[in-house]
């Protein structure tokens, strides 16, 4: 999930969401965007996609699944539900109906800021990972996982796997799993007792799709400048796997126009669970652009267009810089899809944000 937040041990110093006027300023609209035909971007290349792809859902989780279809879930501004959505195009997630398949609760755990559900399939069911705090403590957020027996995820019943235990009780979310050479991985960003940062990138093997078996291992924690712009925050990670490496995608610093990614890179043969195994970009992959107008790109996961082969970089953004008020309370994180290119040497070519080629109203 992208948002601000302090350090763990200072709620006096959390903006915490309250009353009827947080949920003004945090109403969603329903409508989504028509699509118009895709015009060239500042840089001058045109995309196939439509831009924003589905307004106001922030943490962006698009996988495409054996059945051909698309499926989507993403942050909703009320931090209270999971939502989904599929279409057998990318750019038909865009005024695909959206369904409810679970809800906060009303008390207790899983009652509050409910942030960066990912859905993913293993063993023939379906698992929802996202991060939830207790109603009565909304900033003691942790990692939650529901699943699925049904073959659509749309019917069925989601059951409440748990909490994902990690080494400590401490703020933790944004997981995401992967599987490689025939282990299954869960990496996620969490609070280290003692260390002078808001979350660091742990990784660690699974003993089944909701629990850890193994050492838990820092792969990165923030210490460029541009990772500690108002938090020092590594967060919202996601797995590429091509080309020989591992690459993984995450997220820095607040959630406004400073956000952005960052890199970390693994030969496919290493050990995983070796930090030594992994190299970290000295400077952001994706960063804000003022020319295309978009700002604070991040969170962003990947999946394959229709013709099996192009990579897509998935994403939000939002189209202004300035923001009034916390970042938290500002719902117009829109999702975004682009073409991810490769350079020459077999890494990712993030670009930069393409501009819009929706106008809202359409």
């Amino acid at each position: 999930m992208s948002r601000d937040h302090d350090l763990p041990q200072a709620p006096s110093r959390r903006l915490v969401l309250k009353g009827a006027a947080a949920a003004g300023a945090l109403a969603a609209t329903s409508a989504t965007p028509a699509l118009a035909s895709p015009s060239p971007s500042a840089s001058g290349e045109a995309g196939p996609y439509g831009n924003p792809l589905v307004l106001q859902r922030a943490d962006p989780h698009i996988t495409r699944h054996t059945d051909g279809h698309y499926y989507f879930t993403a942050t909703v501004p009320e931090y209270d539900r999971i939502v989904l959505r599929r279409a057998r195009t990318l750019n038909g997630l865009s005024t695909a109906a959206e369904s409810v398949i679970w809800r906060a609760h009303a008390t207790g755990p899983m009652g509050a800021h409910i942030w960066a559900p990912e859905l993913h399939r293993i063993g023939g069911k379906w698992y929802i990972y996202f991060a939830s705090a207790p109603a009565e403590d909304v900033w003691a957020i942790r990692i939650w996982v529901l699943e699925n027996s049904h073959s659509d995820p749309f019917r069925g019943t989601w059951v409440e796997r748990g909490q994902i235990k990690t080494a400590w009780e401490t703020f933790s979310l944004d997981a995401t799993t992967f599987k490689h050479r025939g282990t299954r991985y869960l990496v996620w960003a969490q609070h280290e007792p003692g260390m002078d940062n808001n979350t660091a990138l742990w990784i660690s093997k699974m003993a089944d799709p909701w629990t850890l078996t193994g050492p838990q291992v820092r792969l990165s924690t923030p210490e460029y400048d541009w990772e500690c712009v108002g938090y020092k925050v590594n967060e919202g990670p996601y797995v590429l796997q091509r080309n020989g490496r591992v690459f993984l995608t995450y997220s820095a610093s607040a959630t406004d126009w400073h956000y952005c990614v960052g890199l970390l890179t693994a030969d496919a043969h290493s050990d995983l669970l070796d930090a030594r195994s992994w190299s970290k970009s000295p400077v952001p992959v994706f960063t804000s652009n003022d020319t295309t107008q978009q700002y604070g790109p991040g969170h962003n996961c990947f999946t394959v267009a229709e013709d099996g082969r192009t990579d897509v970089l998935v994403y939000h953004a939002r189209q202004y810089k300035e923001i009034t008020g916390d970042p938290l309370h500002d719902p117009n994180r829109h999702t975004r899809i682009q073409k991810l290119g490769w350079k020459p040497d077999g890494t990712p070519d993030f670009g930069v944000p393409v501009a819009d080629s929706v106008k809202e109203g359409a």
